[in-house]
């Protein structure tokens, strides 16, 4: 559907009234090239598209149109339906003026302000406030690692809003916009489906994380009992902090996405939705574990096969040491010039010598070959 968003550098008008105060939003969070993403107001499931926020607010709340959204929406009367609003890193002030606008308690501002919170759901009043972290696998470095970067999506579910706050860079959630706007009947269902879509993206993302972790590990683990000495200790000590951002991720966000199942505001439909996205919740937190396990014996096996290959290279030193020192002892012996040693007048002594010199290397040789020294 057409979308109509304000232009750059317009600003909104005070259009309706909260708490006693006027609700005006600032030119900034009006701007297309500020944190709002994009906003629409969701009337049985259908969007309509209006000039502001402030525009989608009142027609919800209100009942009433503005001419701009007339175009987009049949019939005279709107009935009830829900606000989303789209935001990315957004500043101080813009979530100031969208907490004053839908009510928003000044702590859960705060904490969508700062981010790095760790997953959680709360209550305020009548708003719940939904915090996930999300994961992403990026190359970065001049070697070309494979990182896990964190982000956090933090949602504020009011009765007949949704203001999603995004902080990274990954999992955007435009497709899950457009996905919840080709399917009507479940979008009526109001903001609880826009919070079970969130959480199905979010965990999806876990998921396809936690393959391609689970891929790197395959080939580490196939690299270490090769028959070739790689050093693996870096990548593997790299892997584990990957497997354990995943899991400051992953395993306390069991609990939040269980409570949400139980809440009065989610519809018995919904509910379905967000135990089958608790399943996949489950299996990629089992997963995540299971790599920690299996990391730890992998970096043992490759520090024991490099303690062998340490301990393989020193006796093949001592042993070409010993075999060295057999011609040395005897040139040393030979090279102290007095008269009276023997064999030093005789015209067989030096090829003697000789003889002796390689005798002794080979055997010395031949014996550190036959028990696996050389």
């Amino acid at each position: 559907m057409a979308m109509t968003r304000v232009r750059p550098g317009r600003a909104t008008k005070s259009l309706f009234k909260t708490r006693g105060r006027p609700a005006s939003m600032t030119a900034a969070v009006a701007q297309r090239d500020s944190a709002v993403i994009d906003w629409a107001a969701y009337i049985d499931g259908h969007r309509v598209s209006t000039d502001t926020i402030e525009d989608a607010v009142r027609l919800i709340r209100d009942g009433r149109l503005q001419p701009a959204a007339e175009a987009g929406r049949r019939g005279a009367e709107a009935s009830a339906g829900f606000v989303w609003v789209g935001l990315h890193e957004p500043s101080e002030t813009e979530l100031a003026e969208l907490a004053e606008v839908f009510g928003l308690h000044e702590l859960a501002v705060e904490d969508a302000i700062n981010a790095h919170q760790r997953p959680k759901l709360e209550r305020y009043d009548d708003v719940n406030f939904f915090v996930m972290k999300t994961v992403g696998y990026v190359r970065r470095g001049p070697d070309g690692a494979e990182v896990v970067e964190t982000g956090e999506v933090m949602i504020f579910c009011g009765p007949d809003f949704v203001v999603t706050v995004r902080h990274g860079t990954h999992c955007e959630l435009g497709c899950v916009r457009n996905d919840l706007e080709e399917d009507p009947a479940r979008l009526s269902l109001g903001p609880s489906a826009v919070l079970h879509a969130v959480a199905d993206r979010v965990v999806d993302g876990y998921v396809n994380v936690a393959d391609a972790v689970q891929e790197d590990i395959d080939e580490v683990e196939e690299a270490v009992f090769s028959p070739e000495r790689t050093d693996e200790s870096r990548r593997i000590y790299r892997l584990k902090r990957e497997v354990i951002q995943l899991k400051r991720a992953v395993g306390p966000l069991s609990g939040p996405l269980r409570n949400l199942s139980g809440r009065r505001f989610v519809p018995t439909e919904i509910k379905e939705y967000l135990r089958d996205v608790e399943d996949h919740l489950t299996r990629v937190r089992d997963q995540v574990e299971a790599y920690d396990e299996l990391l730890n014996p992998i970096l043992q096996a490759h520090m024991t096969q490099v303690t062998v290959a340490d301990n393989q290279d020193m006796r093949k030193i001592s042993a070409w040491g010993a075999i060295f020192m057999v011609p040395t002892a005897i040139a040393g012996i030979y090279g102290m010039n007095f008269d009276f040693m023997p064999e030093t007048q005789w015209e067989f002594g030096y090829p003697m010598i000789l003889g002796v010199i390689a005798t002794a290397c080979f055997s010395l040789y031949r014996g550190f070959r036959r028990n696996g020294w050389l």
